[in-house]
């Protein structure tokens, strides 16, 4: 809800220095030093997936690197073939997993192309189930989702590779 709300801001991070507002740049590759990465499903060398705080399915992940970047074109080569790997990764674990009937990948570059943090690249990778769209997203704006974030993580994270 302090996203939501807008609350979240650059600030003391829980071991004192300010806290990047990008919360993808939160999650470094260092475990150590790393805030905000209790969804990270798993770390590559330049790039790493993690749930979606706010999925539109179970499963929800993106792929993204480490370095703060916007556009596709900005990756080096090794984060290009990292997240092409991962993504590849997280499409054969979902699929162990949850057995979707289909899904969606994709980039959202730029934020008229809908990406609400198109600062810094991040691959959707969602699995779709036939009639997984259901009333309550027309009627009310809200998504039922039937699996908390932490359950989801650890299935996909004891699954992967």
């Amino acid at each position: 809800m302090s996203y939501v709300r807008g609350e979240e801001k650059d600030g003391p991070g829980p071991a004192g220095p300010p806290k990047p507002e990008c919360p993808f740049c939160r999650i470094t590759p260092d475990p150590a030093t790393s805030t905000d990465d209790n969804l990270v499903v798993v770390r590559g060398e330049t790039c790493y997936v993690v749930l979606n705080l706010y999925p539109y399915n179970p499963g929800h992940l993106m792929v993204l690197p480490y370095r703060h970047v916007a556009d596709y074109t900005d990756l080096d080569k090794d984060e290009t073939i990292e997240v092409a790997v991962l993504t590849q990764q997280a499409l054969a674990t979902i699929r162990r997993v949850s057995q979707p009937h289909a899904f969606n990948v994709g980039l959202n570059l730029g934020g008229p192309a809908g990406g609400s943090l198109s600062a810094h690249l991040h691959q959707h990778v969602v699995p779709r189930w036939s009639g997984d769209a259901n009333f309550m997203t027309v009627l009310s704006g809200t998504k039922v989702l039937p699996q908390l974030l932490e359950d989801t993580r650890e299935l996909l994270a004891d699954a992967w590779g």
